[in-house]
């Protein structure tokens, strides 16, 4: 087993090369390694298995079905390095030319972070799009996945190394650490001089740890506590599709709803046909039901488990929805000013003024009108995939492609000016 530090080592060794490689080579060994994943399938697979159950037992339903894999899935990984390698190139690209008084030419020229660590839970796909991001923006990466998806993280970017070596590419332009204790994650967090940008992926926990302990620049990716918040104008079918999609389509994931604000005025209407559609019509159809956590005033229209403070605080990444009543979008507002992690907040309705307030006011790094949350995606945005959502505003916000994997350096051009 390779130690973190050697990890380290090799992956700032081989930095430079890569941020060398062409538009062209990097798009040909995407589409390599893409086509490798779908020829070790069973391989990987057959690592999953292993995952799935050592999982069970431990993790809940929901979460085993994040952690596991299909071929479908699988298919869908090597699209997603399919759809990052006809991405335009961001490397290189000038982003502003100016002649200075005296004749320098200053160009603004877009370069690769350098190496990029990430740290991140049972999510094996993002394994597949954090390499392919990393590559096609000319960063080495170190990943460090958790000990849940071990066997099919190690599978995939075992596939994904020797597609590189195969074209004669340096295997150590994506590297995972085989060691998943605390000690390997305090190494990526403390790798100054080896890391150039860490990016933790998964829980609120994770995220605190690496905020409070890194040494080296940390981007905050998201827990998802995402609202939405139904107005009196609200077209009441729609919000109902919306909410069931925003909550049930893939409930253990960042972008799904964990609260449902509801305008008084339609509240006794509107909340018995949420009831209904969540809990009742899935009960039917044999689906999962969803938990209605109602604050006091949901109560006394519908019956449900009353709703403690700390729900309004919490990602349940599960069949749970929270529901409270609110005045109008100045408390929706408010609430989520208090309890948003800043992640996707959505407003249904058909008011100006409201749609107006609410995408003002609300500081999220997605706010949406009238559309599920379940858009905050790097796919649906049209990046490919993505490395994580940031929920904060340096250096990036929201969904993080390509572009968001860059800096920028300034290269002046004389002909013998001095100052």
């Amino acid at each position: 087993m390779r130690t973190t530090q050697e990890i380290l080592q090799n992956a700032k060794a081989a930095s430079s090369a890569l941020g060398l490689l062409s538009s062209e080579e990097k798009n040909n060994a995407l589409l390599a390694m893409a086509d490798a994943l779908e020829k070790n399938a069973t391989k990987i697979l057959q690592a999953n298995d292993k995952d799935v159950e050592n999982a069970k037992g431990v993790l809940s339903d929901v979460m085993i079905d994040r952690l596991r894999l299909d071929e479908k899935r699988i298919r869908a990984m090597a699209q997603g390095i399919r759809d990052v390698a006809k991405l335009p190139d961001p490397v290189g690209v000038t982003l502003e030319t100016s002649t200075l008084y005296n004749g320098l030419r200053v160009q603004k020229i877009r370069v690769p972070l350098g190496v990029i660590g990430i740290i991140y839970e049972s999510r094996p796909n993002v394994t597949s799009d954090a390499g392919a991001l990393c590559f096609k923006s000319g960063n080495v990466c170190v990943l460090r996945g958790g000990k849940d998806a071990f066997y099919s993280s190690l599978a995939i970017v075992e596939t994904l190394r020797e597609s590189l070596k195969s074209r004669g590419l340096n295997e150590n332009f994506i590297n995972m650490c085989e060691d998943v204790s605390r000690q390997s994650a305090t190494e990526l967090m403390t790798a100054v001089g080896f890391i150039d940008a860490l990016i933790p992926r998964g829980g609120a926990g994770l995220i605190r740890a690496c905020v409070e302990n890194a040494k080296v620049p940390c981007i905050q990716t998201g827990t998802g506590i995402c609202h939405v918040f139904v107005d009196e104008t609200a077209d009441q079918e729609k919000a109902l599709d919306i909410i069931e999609n925003a909550k049930t389509s893939r409930p253990s994931v960042c972008n799904a709803a964990e609260v449902c604000l509801i305008h008084e005025k339609i509240a006794p209407s509107f909340l018995p046909k949420l009831q209904q559609r969540l809990c009742v019509d899935r009960a039917q159809q044999a689906l999962p039901t969803v938990e209605l956590r109602l604050d006091e005033k949901a109560r006394g229209i519908v019956d449900g488990t009353p709703a403690q403070e700390t729900d309004f605080d919490t990602e349940f990444l599960d069949y749970i929805l929270a529901v409270k009543i609110v005045s109008g979008v100045e408390e929706a507002v408010e609430h989520i000013g208090k309890h948003s992690t800043k992640h996707s907040d959505c407003i249904l309705s058909q008011t100006p003024a409201a749609i107006s307030l609410f995408t003002r006011a609300v500081d999220s790094a997605a706010v949406y009108v009238n559309a599920s949350t379940r858009f905050t995606d790097g796919g649906e945005f049209g990046k490919g995939c993505e490395i994580g959502i940031s929920t904060q505003k340096l250096h990036a916000r929201g969904p993080m492609g390509l572009e968001e994997l860059t800096s920028y350096k300034y290269v002046v051009i004389g002909d013998g000016q001095i100052r």
